[in-house]
């Protein structure tokens, strides 16, 4: 037989449950932030068909963002630039014929964003996400699933990232008083 239990019981769980995760200080993330009198964003990349670009246009619209296509000519638009992307494996452990067991995927991009009148908001700076995996020499049809399972996550997780970064520059200037400086000027000697 199952213990039942009463209404107020649960109400009290609820309510206990609720004031704990109040407490804890969790709570969503809110939606990306863009300074308000930002034009459509520009995503552009050096690597054609880059996966990176779509996820990126594909993230910045579910955040609300107007997105400029690549036929939009010169025109009103910010500019997502994606200098460069860079893979790589590393191997990390061989077995004992001196063959690679394991690797690190290494995933570097540089990035920065600018606004339509050339305006640096997010400084040129560059990102790097890493997973490892195991590779056995005698399975290389598994290691390659394994390996693209890998890149694809690496992908949606450095837009992600690129667009935290984004997001954490403009909400410190929206919270920064109006008329101070981002950079404090050099002291004068």
């Amino acid at each position: 037989m199952i213990p039942t239990v009463s209404t107020p019981s649960r109400l009290l769980i609820v309510l206990v449950a609720t004031l704990a995760l109040a407490g804890c200080g969790f709570h969503l993330r809110e939606r990306l932030a863009l300074p308000s009198d930002t034009p459509p964003v520009r995503v552009i990349s050096n690597t054609p068909y880059s996966e990176l670009v779509t996820i990126l246009e594909r993230n910045l619209r579910n955040a609300g963002a107007s997105v400029a296509g690549a036929q939009a000519a010169g025109g009103e638009v910010a500019r997502l630039e994606i200098v460069s992307e860079r893979w790589g494996d590393l191997p990390i452990a061989i077995d004992e014929r001196g063959r690679a067991q394991e690797f690190s995927l290494r995933y570097a991009t540089i990035f920065s964003f600018r606004m339509a009148d050339g305006a640096e908001l997010v400084p040129q700076q560059s990102v790097e996400l890493s997973r490892d995996y195991v590779s056995p020499p005698e399975d290389v049809t598994g290691t390659s699933t394994e390996r693209e399972i890998l890149a694809d996550e690496l992908r949606r997780e450095m837009a992600a990232s690129i667009l935290r970064r984004i997001d954490s520059v403009v909400r410190a200037d929206l919270a920064r008083p109006h008329g101070e400086a981002a950079v404090p000027p050099p002291a004068a000697q």
